[in-house]
């Protein structure tokens, strides 16, 4: 049996969790930061990472009581090593190191992006991955950073298909919010406002989709585009009437609208893949794979041949049991990071992944 500490510090949220053997998560604590960002419409790095620095000792403390551990029982600590932001990962960066360091302990570095895809094979769905009916797995990694579909083959190697080439699906749902009054963050106040909405009144764009009428071209066939959206939605608020905006059903007609926009986009993205591609399992993981209706959507329109593998709620946001979860797989290998290593802000090309038992 192997115990990890995972740590997570990449954006605002500040955790740490005890992972059992890659699967079986022990304790889990997520200090959140956004009545510090509320105000500010959005993450300041360097507030970000002067709140890590007063929560890291106690989430750590509180993951190792709540799992019934002491430090002298983990068998290495893992950290997000990148991508995020810079000055927030070098607080969790250094502690991580420290705290290894001083109980002589491995310390191994981790890919946030990566982990989120693990994340949706935490508690008990890890022997999914042992199994060679899953691959090719196709994994939809989608938050306020990233919108990108990764393939992922029976041998672990992996290739980038489409990512997007400008805003995020999550922060284009935070700064519609924003556009609207609605506040922080974004995602969940948007999908709370939809639901009484009529997702048809409004029609927003769906960039790259060849929607408009004009092909796509193919180097774009997978990728994202959300700024179109999200101009357009401000073109609709700046020429509605103010009879129209003061009007019921109004504002969740917009909403519902502007989500559908964005989730249909994400999904039609997906199918494309699915299509040109033998996938056998599609993994949709991130922050906003927690939006009800892009796991309803996508529950409804994959073709039944493909198995669908959403990531519980608690793991889409930034959490650290995704962090331990995938390091096991490095942990078990003795693939170990050095006291040497830094943080990176962007995803570097992926090519491989750790967590394909071979």
């Amino acid at each position: 049996m192997s115990l990890i500490l995972g740590l997570e510090s990449s954006c605002d949220e500040t955790a740490a969790a005890v992972v059992q053997d890659g699967n079986t998560v022990l304790g889990s604590e997520v200090a959140s930061q956004i009545a510090r960002h509320a105000p500010h419409g959005g993450v300041v790095p360097e507030l970000a990472a002067r709140e890590h620095l007063k929560a890291l000792l106690p989430v750590t403390e509180s993951a190792l009581k709540n799992a019934g551990v002491t430090m002298a029982d983990i068998d290495a600590v893992a950290v997000t090593q990148g991508p995020g932001l810079i000055p927030a990962l070098l607080v969790g960066l250094n502690y991580a190191k420290g705290l290894a360091q001083a109980n002589h302990l491995p310390l191994i570095g981790v890919n946030h992006f990566l982990a989120h895809i693990y994340g949706a094979f935490l508690d008990g769905g890890a022997e999914m991955l042992k199994n060679p009916d899953t691959y090719p797995l196709l994994a939809l990694v989608v938050s306020g950073g990233h919108t990108s579909l990764l393939l992922v083959d029976r041998d672990g190697s992996a290739r980038q298909l489409g990512c997007t080439i400008d805003d995020a699906a999550g922060e284009a749902l935070d700064k519609g919010a924003k556009l609207l009054g609605l506040g922080y963050p974004g995602g969940p106040i948007m999908q709370k406002t939809a639901e009484n909405g009529d997702k048809e009144r409004f029609v927003f764009p769906r960039p790259l989709t060849g929607g408009a009428g004009k092909p796509v071209a193919p180097e774009n066939r997978y990728n994202f585009s959300f700024s179109g959206i999200k101009t357009a939605l401000l073109y609709h608020v700046r020429n509605a009437a103010e009879s129209d905006v003061a009007s019921p059903g109004w504002l969740a007609d917009t909403v519902a609208s502007y989500q559908e926009a964005v989730v249909d986009v994400l999904v039609r993205k997906t199918l494309s893949a699915v299509k040109d591609f033998p996938v056998r399992t599609v993994v949709v993981a991130g922050g906003v794979a927690c939006n009800a209706e892009l796991r309803r959507q996508m529950s409804e329109r994959l073709p039944r041949k493909v198995t669908l593998k959403l990531a519980p709620p608690k793991y889409c946001t930034d959490n650290a049991a995704m962090v331990g979860g995938l390091a096991y797989h490095a942990f078990k290998r003795g693939e170990f990071s050095g006291l040497s290593i830094d943080s990176f802000a962007r995803l570097p090309r992926i090519v491989s992944v750790p967590f394909v038992e071979k």
